[in-house]
């Protein structure tokens, strides 16, 4: 069935205004220019759907009963058009992105915030998932774009920006590691640690920056999220090793931090798309937003690139 839109138009606005000389004008259509429109839509439905008379044009049966969906349908496509046309001008619309829990609880809301203080109507869909979630959520495309952790080796994944955040070590108040003149690998390896999760990419750094100095951690226990790392660490279980970034690791009153003397204790945080693929312009118009503020926050040890792997 091939029914246009110029017809379904046609034909609605006759039925709303019971004109055709009314409807002409308004749609900027000569008379026989939409009677053709209204006969076009008959002959494909089969089906007669207004009487017209020298005085009255009158809804048939068919026609009283179609036209509700007919006006449905266009409304649809009405605000289905006006959400594009606004994400292309940057305005309105959604940004769907994927983001680490560290970076969704962390710089993201101040960036979100910023950026919609000139963009109120713009709707952001935030999945907080873990690095591995990530790069399949960006990689099935169900996000526009993902802040992932790690080394991105990826077929399929683009790095639009990376930036180096350095590892803290979080231990109580008053810890005598506060007291150290610096913090090394070899110094924590003394004491026992909370470990995260085997599948984050928190831990995949923090074993690799062990095996790198040749030293084995020493775990005492292991969660998921690092809100639970923190209160481990308060309630004395052991010290925690998390990225300089978290905002968890400011949270607790009674708990500190300090940077790990090592370069391989720094966790590489990326920006990510689909390769191949244009962002939507609002979350392209985002994803440059949030960059910025990742720089300005991130930027002491910084290296920024664009690639594709």
């Amino acid at each position: 069935m091939d029914v246009a839109l110029t017809q379904i138009r046609s034909f609605v606005t006759v039925a709303r205004l019971k004109s055709f000389t009314r409807a002409a004008k308004l749609l900027h259509l000569s008379q026989p220019a939409l009677t053709v429109q209204i006969r076009r839509l008959e002959e494909t439905l089969k089906a007669r759907l207004l009487d017209r008379t020298s005085r009255s044009v009158e809804l048939t049966r068919t026609g009283a009963d179609i036209l509700p969906g007919f006006e449905k349908l266009l409304q649809e496509i009405e605000t289905l058009v006006h959400d594009v046309q606004g994400g292309s001008t940057r305005q309105r619309g959604i940004v769907r992105l994927a983001a680490l829990p560290s970076i969704a609880s962390g710089i993201l809301p101040d960036a979100i915030q910023s950026f919609r203080s000139g963009k109120p109507n713009v709707y952001f869909a935030l999945r907080d998932v873990i690095a591995k979630q990530v790069l399949d959520l960006v990689r099935n495309e169900e996000v526009d774009f993902g802040i992932v952790g790690g080394e991105v080796a990826q077929p399929g994944i683009e790095v639009m920006f990376s930036v180096q955040d350095q590892m803290h070590v979080v231990y109580p108040a008053g810890h005598k590691i506060s007291r150290e003149p610096a913090v090394t690998p070899a110094l924590l390896a003394q004491y026992p640690l909370i470990m995260m999760a085997a599948d984050t990419s928190v831990r995949t750094v923090v074993e690799a920056a062990f095996h790198k100095r040749g030293l084995i951690p020493n775990p005492a226990c292991e969660a998921t999220y690092m809100m639970t790392a923190v209160a481990m660490v308060r309630a004395g279980l052991g010290l925690a090793v998390l990225p300089g970034s978290a905002r968890e690791i400011k949270a607790e009153r009674d708990v500190r931090s300090r940077a790990i003397d090592d370069p391989a204790f720094a966790r590489r945080i990326s920006v990510i798309k689909h390769a191949g693929r244009t962002l939507p312009a609002l979350s392209d118009a985002f994803a440059k937003h949030l960059i910025g503020e990742m720089r300005a926050s991130l930027g002491k040890n910084r290296t920024s690139k664009k690639r594709q792997a």
